[in-house]
């Protein structure tokens, strides 16, 4: 796969949650804008799917997996791109999960939800934040730091307590940003809007294979939207790539929406 002129070549990137979804798409994206994949997730086989994909397009992909809750799996992944590479260069913080259950308040969660939601959606972050930037700063020339946040975490949209981990990524993504600068680190977020079909929302318990129901849900959703679109893996994707990239080499701390004009409103 030629990489020259391409907006990641020569990169080395590991993208969370590759095996499905937004994740998935934006490892495919990464690798043919010529980066070099990590495919990291907690469902090994879907991680090597991913990875098989892109080498069957002529791409240099690897499969790890890890729960990016546990900080043990963070360092690990990090560890087994330097190996494999010899650096790393982006980081991608994509794993996210939905409220557990669809329209759920707050009073309605757990304190069980309540737990895995910050474990996995800051606390994934905060652990590939902390382990991205001490490697940046190891092996010198800085590197990019891209995070899922969510419009759900710029205004009070979608469930209370997965906007309030959402709103925590996006405060840690501007201080790694600060904190990052004089190292050459760069840290940006994506805050996409409703995405029916990512599989995202069939997490959180709205999910039909009926493709009249689906059509139904999307043409809802994007109605929310000025644009008047629902957003795909592919417009998370393609942000992402963008921020990782050189082209973006002046810009950090962004909250960047990804929500067909919804916060603009």
């Amino acid at each position: 796969m030629a990489t020259e002129g391409k907006l990641l070549a020569g990169k080395n990137a590991i993208v969370t949650g590759a095996g499905s979804g937004v994740g998935r798409t934006s490892a495919l994206v990464f690798a043919a804008e010529g980066a070099r994949v990590v495919c990291a997730d907690i469902r090994a086989d879907e991680a090597k799917e991913a990875a098989h994909l892109i080498e069957e397009a002529g791409g240099t992909a690897i499969a790890v997996t890890c729960d990016v809750s546990k900080e043990q799996d963070v360092v690990a992944m990090i560890a087994a791109t330097v190996e494999a590479f010899g650096r790393l260069d982006v980081l991608f913080n994509n794993v996210g999960i939905p409220t557990p259950r669809l329209g759920a308040k707050l009073e309605d969660h757990t304190a069980e939800d309540f737990q895995r939601l910050v474990g996995v959606n800051f606390g994934g972050v905060f652990h590939g934040c902390k382990h991205a930037v001490l490697q940046f700063k190891a092996q010198g020339g800085g590197g990019a730091i891209v995070n899922t946040g969510s419009v759900a975490g710029l205004v009070a949209w979608g469930g209370s307590v997965y906007g309030a981990t959402k709103g925590a990524v996006h405060q840690l993504t501007r201080a790694v940003a600060i904190e990052g600068a004089p190292f050459g680190i760069r840290a940006n977020a994506i805050c996409p809007a409703g995405m029916p079909f990512t599989g995202f929302m069939a997490a959180g318990g709205l999910a039909t294979t009926d493709p009249d129901q689906l059509e139904k849900i999307a043409a809802q959703t994007g109605a929310n939207h000025p644009l008047g679109r629902p957003i795909t893996a592919e417009d998370c994707a393609h942000a992402a790539a963008f921020l990782a990239s050189d082209r973006a080499a002046n810009i950090t701390g962004v909250l960047l929406p990804v929500d067909g004009g919804y916060v603009a409103r």
